[in-house]
């Protein structure tokens, strides 16, 4: 007599199970998650859920091999035909590699990937395109609206994860493109697509087929309104590496980070610009992010910020004024607002500013996230400019740390930073003192290094 399927109750935000509904899950804390799923064990032991070989031919059996024994894996990358996002993945796609991009709708996510498809086509690269959301004629017309030729791109409108495993054994792509991993199920598990399991039995699948045929598979992931990538973070954990879109839809450009990445550093960005003709590699950003940069303006200030191994320059702005309430306001966009408030407690314990009663609003130009310690000094300067209405010298730029005690402390890589900065033509750069022994042979450039804010906004102002 056949087995009656299990019922169960995932939580569709971190996948925790339960044999009853519950209204809180006990893991997470998310509320009203849980959804019922059934699950049918498979008659043969075959596919991902096993961890086994398919029975096919275009699996290869795994054995365990020697580490002495391995071939260097230098050459295992190739270039996906833009260099920004190849950047991003840090030198290329590694052969093997199952890559998750996520972003908001509209952002970009299906014009990146088709934009690659077509570079890595041109190149004799036979790339496989799953779409779960537009037909082969969609495709097609997006494609020829982005001027696309793509020879050797095949579409496959498909979301049943059998029939994709038997094409891709039918027509052996150099690499596949899944768009979207929630729209892909599994007829081995009785739930909706893009349920958890769902999600976490198609990821599994698809790893296991990228290791074993060594073919570098790219998924698209959808973006919950919280701004994570819709799925069990499970899914993030399967993956060798993920990238997030970030930027506003309605401007035209667009940010891509490496959240994580198993073959390059993580945090590394890559910056394009949306027009008509897809998206476009932007070489310099920081020249970007500075073009529209007001002359003369107080409470703007360059500071000096790593995305990964890239310097940018990046214009912090601070607005200070007065506020109808008994308690000012702190926002900041671009920057962490905790942050701000420290800051802004540093200024009134250790330098005396009266900032209690007025509103202070941080903002970083461009749409740029930063969330390192090196833009501190940038912050506390702008916000000083604005608070005592005096402008910053245009040539000036600043990057440290701020300690609690109003000290400035080094951070790494400085010469880099000091690089970046006497490339744009700046010909003044406050550092911290740490920092400084190195940077005098700079040619162009004064480098003054201070040891406490008072120091630094000294010389500034």
């Amino acid at each position: 007599m056949a087995k009656t399927p299990t019922t169960i109750y995932v939580c569709q935000a971190c996948g925790a199970q339960q044999r009853k509904w519950l209204g809180r899950c006990h893991d997470c804390g998310a509320f009203d998650s849980f959804v019922e799923e059934r699950f049918r064990p498979s008659p043969q032991s075959t596919g991902a859920a096993s961890g086994q070989r398919i029975g096919t031919d275009h699996f290869r059996a795994v054995s365990p091999m020697a580490y002495g024994e391995i071939a260097s894996q230098d050459d295992a990358r190739f270039s996906s035909g833009i260099p920004e996002l190849d950047r991003v993945l840090g030198g290329g796609i590694v052969s093997g590699s199952l890559v998750l991009i996520g972003g908001a709708p509209g952002i970009g996510k299906s014009t990146i990937v088709i934009q690659m498809a077509d570079k890595l086509s041109k190149s004799g690269v036979k790339v496989l395109y799953v779409s779960g959301e537009e037909s082969e004629r969609q495709i097609k017309m997006r494609g020829e609206r982005l001027g696309l030729s793509a020879e050797h791109l095949f579409l496959l409108p498909e979301t049943n994860l059998e029939n994709i495993l038997s094409e891709t054994e039918r027509l052996k792509p150099d690499l596949v493109i899944v768009d979207s991993v929630q729209t892909v199920f599994s007829t081995k598990i009785e739930s909706a697509p893009g349920s958890v399991s769902q999600v976490r039995d198609v990821a599994g699948s698809l790893m296991i087929f990228a290791k074993q045929t060594s073919t570098p598979v790219f998924l698209i992931g959808h973006v919950n309104k919280e701004g994570s990538i819709a799925g069990p973070k499970a899914l993030e954990h399967i993956v060798d590496t993920v990238l997030y879109f970030e930027g506003d839809r309605h401007h035209n450009h667009r940010i891509i980070r490496a959240a994580k990445n198993r073959f390059g550093a993580a945090n590394e960005i890559g910056v394009f610009e949306m027009t008509g003709d897809g998206l476009i590699a932007v070489g310099n950003p920081s020249e970007v992010f500075l073009q529209e940069r007001p002359a003369g303006a107080s409470g703007s200030v360059v500071t000096v910020c790593m995305e990964g191994t890239r310097p940018m320059l990046v214009e912090i702005q601070a607005l200070v004024g007065g506020t109808k309430f008994g308690t000012g306001r702190r926002m900041a966009q671009g920057f962490d607002p905790n942050r701000t408030s420290l800051l802004i407690a540093v200024l009134e314990k250790r330098l005396g500013f009266q900032l209690a009663g007025d509103d202070v609003f941080i903002n970083v130009a461009g749409g740029l996230e930063v969330d390192e310690p090196a833009v501190d000094l940038g912050v506390v300067a702008a916000i000083t400019s604005s608070y005592r209405n005096i402008a910053v010298a245009g040539d000036t730029a600043v990057f440290g740390e701020i300690g609690l005690t109003g000290e400035v402390r080094g951070v790494l890589q400085a010469d880099v930073r000091a690089r970046e900065a006497q490339s744009l033509g700046f010909k003044k750069l406050i550092v911290p003192a740490s920092n400084k022994k190195g940077l005098e042979k700079l040619l162009g450039i004064r480098v003054v290094g201070v040891k406490s804010l008072e120091e630094a906004l000294e010389e500034l102002f």
